[in-house]
């Protein structure tokens, strides 16, 4: 079943417009969630950054917005698919009503909820081999609309295509000062010592809710340092550890970069944290 502005839809049913302006011209936002067993994982991280990203592309938030009506669309959805009582990925888009070109006729938005099943209630990590690459086709631009979830991810899934052809688990992108930003799938986090970095925002990473759960960690830990910094190809090769995030998988080691192999140690310390923060949440 999906939620469209309140109403429940089959899946089979044609309930979006031609015209939409998600698919027109990009002209929408998402927020990806975990939900396990009706519980929304960081729901009021989710909940602020939707917030703040519609008011940075000026779309009029209708004053039923709240965090309580929100969560309540999101679990009478979870609940229509039978998934209440396990795991669930859920994509909120949010995207402006029908109607004008490039300028839109109205800043009134419409919203759908879709959800897909999930196997792991916790997060586990994967310890197989994940092999990366640099995707240098196209380039990241700094700034602010970059760090928001909107429906323009054609770098990404080119990116992807990228790596499938080349038999890579992931790529890395660089932004328009060929610093590198994040992955296909998530933030970055390398490891030096006793030195974690990640790209700040003004690169033009995505806003992740994961990556500010992991900062949260990594500040509360004693033997390690974070930085918000710029990270440049070479200091990958030099890295002890590289890994992504996000909120579906968590936490994703990295274990190889051209001739470069990692181990993963931080994120092994880190996911166990990570599952503590969600049992005590």
């Amino acid at each position: 079943m999906i939620n469209l502005n309140g109403t429940l839809h089959q899946e089979t049913e044609n309930i979006l417009s031609i015209n939409n302006r998600g698919y027109s011209y990009g002209d929408a936002l998402f927020e990806t969630m975990k939900v396990v067993h009706g519980k929304i994982l960081f729901w009021e991280d989710h909940y602020f950054r939707l917030m703040a990203s519609m008011r940075i592309l000026r779309m009029e938030i209708p004053m039923d917005f709240t965090m309580e009506f929100l969560e309540s669309e999101i679990l009478k959805t979870i609940e229509a698919n039978q998934l209440s009582k396990s795991s669930a990925r859920i994509r909120y888009n949010v995207h402006r009503k029908v109607g004008g070109r490039y300028s839109p006729d109205t800043n009134l938005i419409d919203y759908n909820i879709v959800v897909e099943p999930l196997n792991n209630d916790f997060y586990t990590l994967n310890q197989n081999a994940y092999t990366v690459e640099l995707f240098k086709d196209y380039f990241v631009a700094p700034g602010l609309l970059s760090t928001l979830k909107t429906n323009n991810k054609v770098i990404n899934v080119l990116g992807s295509v990228y790596a499938k052809e080349n038999g890579y688990d992931n790529c890395l992108l660089l932004n328009t000062n060929k610093n590198v930003v994040e992955g296909l799938q998530g933030n970055l986090f390398l490891v030096k010592d006793n030195i974690i970095k990640t790209p700040p925002l003004e690169d033009g990473c995505l806003k992740g809710i994961m990556r500010k759960q992991i900062m949260e960690l990594i500040k509360s830990m004693d033997e390690f340092e974070l930085e918000e910094a710029s990270i440049s190809p070479f200091e990958l090769q030099k890295a002890d550890e590289l890994f992504l995030t996000n909120v579906i998988s968590g936490i994703q080691p990295i274990t190889a970069y051209r001739k470069k192999y990692y181990t993963s140690d931080v994120p092994k310390k880190l996911i166990g944290k990570l599952n503590v923060k969600i049992r005590l949440g």
